[in-house]
């Protein structure tokens, strides 16, 4: 026993510090979903304790959005942009992750490099070449203007990492299903995709959240609220000058994080080895 509790009393300091980081991780998440749910004079009153409901919950801000907000609109315009820019990636990484993957010498690891290098070039450098593209296509003030620059920045990263997951694979495995009869694309499809899940679904998951919570580039090229994604419309529309419709604000956050994380939660050992294996390998 006393051996036991002197364990014990060693590692109070560890769970001590995961505790703290805890609860500064998950705080925000609380602050949140109670002010969601505080009618605003509870909200309000600076003689009310702010950590918990003093009235009654109400949904008065959530009715707020979806009837006198176009928040339906601006989860519609995320969802539409996040699949059209997860669709392009995919296509456009996948093919390139495995031929820069198959290619002998360094020249495809220096490929694959010099793309991962172009992914770490701050986006605010890139307003200006992008403006005049967006404008030359006639697509300012329209959410595909977001669809045609999102990809820009993810599909270098998801390129470097699945060159990393497919370099990971025996080209034995393709060598032997072309003896099989299948063509160079069939053993691409047939094989080397299927065992290569963990490192698609990473780049779906870090490609969707990605286009969820970007706001600068939204901010740039979209002004009508009717072609806003959700965290711009959010954060734009529910201030107005120094009027911070907190409740409101902090409702359509919620809503918009609760899918993300119910995402995260069920594929987190395959994200976690998504990006693990693709770096390392």
């Amino acid at each position: 026993m006393p051996r036991a509790i002197s364990n014990a009393v060693r590692e109070i300091p560890f769970f001590g510090a995961v505790a703290f980081f805890v609860i500064l991780s998950a705080f925000p998440f609380y602050w949140m979903l109670i002010t969601s749910f505080k009618t605003n004079s509870d909200l309000y009153s600076v003689t009310n304790v702010p950590f918990w409901f003093n009235d009654a919950p109400t949904l008065e801000h959530f009715r707020y959005l979806f009837e006198q907000t176009l928040f339906a609109r601006w989860l519609l315009n995320s969802l539409i942009i996040g699949l059209c820019v997860v669709a392009i990636t995919l296509v456009t990484a996948l093919p390139a992750g495995y031929s820069l993957a198959r290619m002998t010498g360094r020249k495809g690891e220096a490929l694959g490099i010099g793309i991962f290098l172009t992914y770490l070039v701050p986006p605010t450098l890139l307003f200006l070449p992008l403006s005049r593209v967006v404008a030359d296509l006639g697509l300012q003030n329209s959410m595909w203007s977001l669809v045609l620059v999102y990809p820009t920045f993810t599909i270098p990263f998801c390129t470097w990492l699945l060159m990393g997951f497919f370099k990971a694979l025996p080209p034995e495995i393709e060598e032997a299903a072309i003896i099989d009869g299948c063509s160079l694309f069939g053993a691409f499809v047939k094989m080397a995709i299927p065992l290569s899940l963990p490192g698609i679904l990473t780049v779906v998951i870090f490609t969707f959240t990605l286009t969820l919570q970007e706001f600068v580039y939204a901010l740039t090229f979209i002004s009508t609220s009717s072609q806003k994604p959700i965290t711009l419309g959010v954060a734009t529309d529910l201030i107005r000058g120094d009027i911070f419709y907190w409740g409101e604000i902090m409702a359509g956050a919620l809503l918009a994080s609760i899918p993300v994380a119910i995402a995260y939660n069920l594929f987190l050992d395959r994200f976690i080895s998504g990006i693990t294996g693709g770096a390392v390998k």
